[in-house]
């Protein structure tokens, strides 16, 4: 799995609306990068919820949210709709980013492994290096522990000047 102070790699994938995205349009930015494992499951739904909830809060901070899964394109643009979701859904069904990024790992559940995505979030600075990676996040208070770090953040940055 990629570490804080890596390069975090480039990606070219679909949007939502079928629009091609990387993640080196968005340098100057810092961005929120969350893969999860599938579109409309309760945990998935809760943790994207919560970042739609959070949204404008993270829009203030100018912090882009794009969350990942292997989902479809249509599947992400469906999402989005029914739960009114503001950030960006990209499809990486290639598994090109979910692989680039380490979070397509051996799972356990009831017993029986496979593979799949764990539960991930990287947060990007403006240079596109990884500021901070969250392992294993929970989906009802991933978005409020990110904007809680932020928050931690800039209030050292104020201190310093």
């Amino acid at each position: 799995m990629l570490e804080e102070k890596q390069l975090a790699p480039d990606f070219a994938l679909l949007d939502k609306d079928g629009t091609l995205r990387r993640l080196s349009d968005f340098r100057g930015k810092k961005v929120v990068l969350y893969f999860y494992p599938r579109d409309n499951t309760p945990g998935c739904t809760r943790q994207a919820c919560a970042f739609g909830a959070s949204y404008a809060e993270f829009e203030r901070k100018g912090v882009l949210v794009i969350g990942i899964s292997k989902d479809s394109v249509s599947s992400h643009f469906k999402f989005a709709e029914k739960y009114a979701l503001p950030f960006l859904l990209l499809s990486d069904p290639e598994l090109f980013a979910i692989q680039a990024y380490g979070v397509w790992q051996e799972k356990k559940l009831y017993g029986k492994t496979s593979f799949g995505v764990v539960r991930t979030t990287f947060l990007i600075d403006e240079n596109g290096v990884v500021e901070r990676v969250m392992k294993k996040v929970k989906p009802d208070t991933n978005a409020a522990e990110i904007l809680e770090y932020l928050n931690r953040s800039e209030s050292k940055g104020h201190q310093r000047a």
